[in-house]
């Protein structure tokens, strides 16, 4: 799903795969990054801690704003969107939570770029080295995905009650997570 992001003049894909296996992340993540168009950063999420692509699309509006306003911890875009999506001040901490690890099963894929033919490129590049099927299935919502969401994210069953009693039940749960990214901003 290619978006462009007005405001930043930025396009930006977000997709997922199904069964991935790399033996060698290092090898694969270096690969992908040696392989990338210029203008373009690559980043990858186990897709089992990805609340919907809201939530990484989000962590992409907080990143560039981040940026936009020399409030950003990284030097680099793609980390700075993996810090908001794990609404983490570490960025060790937000791989051991957020990266891709061995054995990889599903795993979600964000592409941001000046020009969405560099974005296609990318995505086009990236997924020969995934070898697995494209799936966006891997970005929805599951009973055990939820589970593990709010345990990570530390969203209590309180939390969770009082917002579905205000809101859609489908979407709280993002909601709550997209709220903890945007308080990450805040906490700099």
């Amino acid at each position: 799903m290619l978006k462009y992001i007005k405001e930043f003049d930025t396009h930006l894909e977000i997709t997922g795969f199904e069964n991935v296996r790399i033996p060698d992340i290092g090898w694969f993540l270096k690969t992908i990054r040696k392989e990338k168009p210029k203008n373009v950063e690559i980043q990858f999420f186990d897709a089992k801690l990805v609340s919907t692509w809201q939530h990484l699309y989000f962590a992409v509006l907080n990143a560039l704003t981040a940026f936009k306003n020399k409030g950003n911890i990284s030097k680099s875009l793609a980390m700075e969107i993996m810090l908001y999506a794990s609404a983490q001040h570490q960025i060790r901490k937000a791989t051991k939570l957020f990266g891709i690890k061995s054995p990889v099963s599903n795993v979600a894929m964000l592409v941001v770029g000046e020009k969405s033919e560099d974005v296609k490129l990318a995505i086009s590049r990236a997924s020969k080295h995934v070898k697995a099927q494209a799936d966006e299935a891997v970005l929805e919502m599951s009973e055990e995905k939820a589970m593990l969401i709010r345990k990570v994210f530390g969203i209590s069953e309180t939390e969770l009650e009082t917002m579905i009693k205000e809101n859609n039940s489908e979407r709280v749960l993002t909601d709550l997570v997209i709220e903890r990214m945007a308080l990450l901003g805040t906490q700099r």
